[in-house]
C-alpha cells in the first residue's frame, strides 16, 4: 500500500469506531499530557528562577547564619540552630580584607511591618531592609528616582529610606514623585530619598522593600540579628578565589579551629539553581513513572482495539491477500494504524500539555517555554507504544488463512 493510501485506512477506521477510537486517543494523550505539563511547568519555573536568583547580581555569593536547604542529617536543624550570629564586626572585617571584589553589602531583615504615608498605609506585608551602599547594587537594586544610600547615611544614622517600587506604588498616587517625602513606620518617619525600579518576580513580591542604613536599622531594632554579607566578584575568572578568601577571613574571624566544619552557608545563583534542579528530579521520576503506567494502559487498549478491528475486518484481510498482498504489506498496514492511534493521542496530549504548562509561564510573567527535548521524548514514546502494542494485532492478521478469511460473516 502507498504511504497516502495507508493513512487514508488509517483515518477510516477511526471514524468507523468513533467512541472506541477517542476513548483509546484519550488514553494515550492523558499520558504524554503529564509528561510535556508537568516538565513544562517546570521549564517555567527553572526560568523563572534563574531569573529571579540573578537578583543576587552576576558573579555574587551570599554568605548567611542558616543553610539555604534543608536536610543534612540527624540534628541538622540543631546544629544550624546553634550557630553564632554573623556579627556586623564580622561583616565589616570581610569588607576590610577581601580584595578582587567589584561589592561587598551588608545587610539585615526584619519581615511583616506597616509603612504609613498621610492618611495611606499599607498591608502588614513589607520587609524592611539594612543595608550598606553596597548592598543594593549586590542585590540589583537600581534606583529609579533620587539616590541610593551613602555611606554619610550610615555614619550619621540617618533615618533616609529608599523604596521599592511596589511599596512606592502602594503608598503615594500614579507618577508623582515620592522623593523628599516623609513615611511613617512604627511612629518613626524616614526622609524617601529614592525609589528602586521594578524587579518583580517569583518569590512573592520583591519590590516591597522599606531600604534604610544598616546603622539607623541597628538603632531601632537592636544588634541581636545575625547579618548576611553580599559579595559581588569583579569577574567569573576570580569568582572561587574571592569566595575561597571570605571563607577564610570569615573562619578566623569566628575562630572555626582548623579540620571542623563552617559555622555559616555560603551560596550563589548556581548553587540555588543546582538545588532546585536536585529537588525536581524526583518529580520528574516520579511523573516518567506516571506517565509509563498511563501509557501502559494506552497501550492494551490500542492492542484491544486492534484486535477488534482485525476481527472485524477479516473479510477485507481475506481479500487483500486473494488479489496478491503479502504478510508484509498487511504486518506494515495494522502497524500503520496502530501507530496513527498512537501519535494522534500523543499529539493532542502534547498540545494540551504545553497549554497547561504555560499557564505558569502567564503567571510568572515569562515567554512560553517549548521544551522540544520533551516532546520528542512524548513522540518517541508514541511510536514505541504503537509499534509495541500493535504488533501482536497485525501479526495475527498477517497469519490468516485467506480462504477461511473469505468465509468468515
Amino acid at each position: 500500500m502507498y504511504f497516502g493510501e495507508s493513512i487514508a485506512t488509517a483515518f477510516g477506521t477511526l471514524r468507523s469506531n468513533r467512541l472506541r477510537s477517542f476513548l483509546t486517543v484519550l488514553s494515550v494523550a492523558i499520558g504524554v499530557f503529564s509528561i510535556i505539563a508537568v516538565m513544562t511547568s517546570l521549564g517555567a519555573l527553572q526560568y523563572s528562577i534563574e531569573g529571579g536568583l540573578s537578583a543576587l547580581g552576576a558573579n555574587t555569593f551570599q554568605v548567611q547564619k542558616y543553610d539555604n536547604q534543608h536536610g543534612g542529617g540527624p540534628g541538622w536543624q540543631a546544629h544550624a540552630r546553634n550557630r553564632k550570629d554573623i556579627t556586623y564586626e564580622q561583616g565589616l572585617a570581610v569588607v576590610e580584607r577581601t580584595r578582587g571584589v567589584k561589592h561587598i553589602g551588608l545587610e539585615v531583615w526584619k519581615f511583616g511591618v506597616e509603612v504609613r504615608w498621610r492618611s495611606k498605609k499599607t498591608d502588614p506585608n513589607v520587609s524592611i531592609a539594612g543595608e550598606t551602599p553596597d548592598g543594593l547594587p549586590t542585590n540589583q537594586w537600581e534606583i529609579d528616582q533620587g539616590r541610593g544610600l551613602t555611606q554619610s547615611d550610615l555614619d550619621l544614622t540617618r533615618k533616609v529610606v529608599v523604596l521599592g517600587s511596589d511599596l512606592a506604588q502602594a503608598l503615594f498616587p500614579p507618577s508623582y514623585n515620592p522623593v523628599g517625602e516623609m513615611v511613617s513606620l512604627g511612629g518613626v518617619h524616614y526622609k524617601v530619598i529614592g525609589t528602586v525600579a521594578p524587579q518583580g518576580g517569583l518569590f512573592g513580591n520583591q519590590d516591597r522593600y522599606f531600604i534604610i542604613p544598616i546603622t539607623t536599622f541597628f538603632e531601632r531594632y537592636g544588634k541581636n540579628r545575625s547579618i548576611h554579607i553580599m559579595v559581588q566578584a569583579e569577574s567569573r575568572e576570580n569568582f572561587d578565589a574571592v569566595q575561597d578568601e571570605v571563607i577564610g577571613v570569615l573562619r578566623a574571624v569566628r575562630d572555626v579551629p582548623p579540620g571542623e566544619d563552617n559555622d555559616f552557608a555560603i551560596f550563589s545563583n548556581e548553587s540555588l539553581i543546582r538545588q532546585f534542579n536536585e529537588t525536581t528530579y524526583y518529580v520528574k521520576i516520579g511523573t516518567m513513572a506516571i506517565a509509563a503506567v498511563a501509557l501502559l494502559a494506552a497501550g492494551i487498549g490500542i492492542m484491544n482495539i486492534m484486535l477488534v478491528s482485525v476481527t472485524e475486518r477479516t473479510r477485507e484481510i481475506g481479500i487483500r491477500k486473494a488479489v496478491g498482498a503479502t504478510r508484509h504489506s498487511i504486518v506494515s498496514q495494522f502497524l500503520f494504524e496502530s501507530v496513527v492511534i498512537s501519535l494522534l493521542g500523543g499529539l493532542i496530549g502534547i498540545m494540551l500539555g504545553l497549554a497547561a504548562g504555560n499557564v505558569l509561564a502567564m503567571v510568572l510573567e515569562i515567554g512560553p517555554v517549548v521544551d522540544v527535548g520533551w516532546i520528542a521524548v512524548g513522540i518517541v514514546a508514541c511510536c514505541f507504544v504503537g509499534v509495541a502494542f500493535g504488533t501482536y494485532p497485525a501479526w495475527k492478521a498477517s497469519n490468516l488463512d485467506p480462504i477461511d478469511a473469505l468465509r468468515y460473516e
